[in-house]
């Protein structure tokens, strides 16, 4: 198939910034050439719009998306920890095979329409693992989106659920289809056993993936590590032999010195999620500090990457003046090659010949020129998801004129409405996990 978007300022790079005016031509799902063009083929006007790379969600939780509104009849959490077993470890339970289907559909849906087109999932339903990575693809790929999806391992809930939890990777790394691609997913250290672990990172060797682990959100994770195991978290992973190159360490918020240095030194990548930091009150990560591979996340959140690359820029911003608008598109594209380096898709995140046709259009005219140099001012002070006209995964048109372009939209949000009332009540039949971490607070 081939198509033409014609007339748009077009973003080939977010890192360093490119903008030229012309066409982007598409043929079989990639980008086939730029420029002006004779061709006779079925042509989107782009006139007066925008055309960026679509944008990457580098750690979110999918599963989150049915708790927007969720009633809360408990003592309210007063830490990080708290929160996890009084909100999430109760969500994650009540989780059955149809909400975790409407869950991913749900927040899918919210990403397309925000102009995300690639999400990086860390999946958990304990009570319903069995085939719930292949739910959560197959409800991305009805919606046409990109996926990089893994399960989140954990000893929170017995041995038997981490077994279940890594089988659960080897089962899909045998059926995923051609959007979506497996990572191997961890919880946290201070879930984790020896033997989990160690579990984890040969499963990553075994199916050639990297390993996608929450690291020192709080500093509950490092007071487990230290009273466990005498060593602080990235020290732990680096001994597992879980810290390389194709890790992804979400947060890292509570790392030092010597944590920062081994992250460098493996080329880890990490996905900082400041609205959610904010949210759950666990600190500033030392994204001053993390070098260039820091890609942004939701955490589960949404999955509107203009909403969390302004708040990452405000909060770098406020900690350091030297930060300029740039740093913020640098931090897209670094989202976009940890993508790439995912998917087996190099150029992935960018708007050149043999790249995916992974596109955004936004209607967005501007009352100022548009420029390579101010580009990042316009992102930061000027575009938001409100602008997203079109949106292309793989070739294809999967958001037209601001609407789902692939599914029967209000039949679904109505399923998802219904399931979330069903989902609230066996939130409100499971108690607060047991689970605690070691170590003083």
């Amino acid at each position: 198939m081939s198509l033409v978007l014609s007339g748009g300022t077009v973003v080939t790079s977010l890192d360093p910034p490119t903008v030229f005016s012309g066409d982007v031509m598409i043929r079989d799902g990639r980008i086939d050439a730029l420029g002006p063009t004779p061709w006779h083929a079925e042509r989107l006007d782009c006139s007066g719009c925008v055309v960026i790379p679509g944008n990457v969600c580098a750690h979110h939780h999918l599963y989150s998306a049915l708790a927007r509104g969720m009633p809360y009849r408990l003592e309210p959490p007063r830490s990080f920890v708290q929160i996890l077993r009084r909100v999430w470890w109760r969500l994650d339970r009540a989780l059955d095979p149809t909400s975790v289907w409407l869950s991913a559909w749900s927040g899918g849906a919210d990403a397309l329409l925000s102009g995300t087109t690639t999400i990086v999932d860390h999946h958990a339903s304990p009570n319903a693992t069995p085939e719930s990575l292949e739910q959560v693809a197959s409800a991305l790929e009805q919606l046409g989106a990109r996926s990089v999806l893994c399960y989140e391992v954990s000893d929170r809930d017995g041995p038997e659920a981490a077994a279940e939890g890594l089988e659960e990777h080897r089962r899909f790394a045998k059926t995923h289809g051609p959007l979506s691609t497996p990572m191997v997913g961890a919880h946290a250290s201070f879930t984790l056993s020896e033997e989990t672990l160690g579990g984890c990172v040969s499963l990553a060797e075994e199916l050639g993936a990297g390993i996608h682990i929450h690291v020192a959100e709080d500093a509950a994770d490092q007071r487990d590590a230290r009273a466990r195991f005498g060593k602080r978290v990235v020290e732990r992973l680096a001994d597992a032999g879980a810290l390389t190159e194709r890790s992804l360490l979400a947060h890292c918020v509570h790392v030092d010195e010597h944590e920062i240095d081994l992250i460098d030194r493996a080329g880890a990548w990490v996905a900082h999620n400041p609205r959610s930091n904010m949210n759950n009150r666990v600190g500033r990560a030392p994204i001053g500090a993390l070098g260039d591979r820091i890609a942004l996340g939701t955490d589960g959140i949404d999955g509107d990457l203009f909403a969390e690359s302004q708040a990452a820029f405000w909060r770098a911003r406020e900690d350091d003046p030297s930060v300029v608008p740039a740093w913020a598109l640098a931090r897209l594209a670094a989202s976009g090659r940890l993508a790439a380096a995912a998917t087996g898709e190099p150029l992935l995140g960018r708007i050149e010949p043999g790249a995916p046709a992974d596109l955004v259009v936004l209607a967005y005219d501007p009352p100022t020129p548009l420029s390579p140099e101010n580009l990042g001012g316009h992102w930061v002070f000027g575009m938001s998801a409100r602008h997203v006209r079109d949106v292309l995964v793989n070739g294809e048109v999967v958001v037209r004129d601001g609407r789902l372009a692939r599914a029967a939209t209000e039949e679904i949000r109505g399923r998802c409405r219904e399931g979330a009332e069903e989902l609230w009540r066996r939130i409100d039949e499971t108690p607060a996990h047991a689970f605690e971490p070691q170590g003083e607070p």
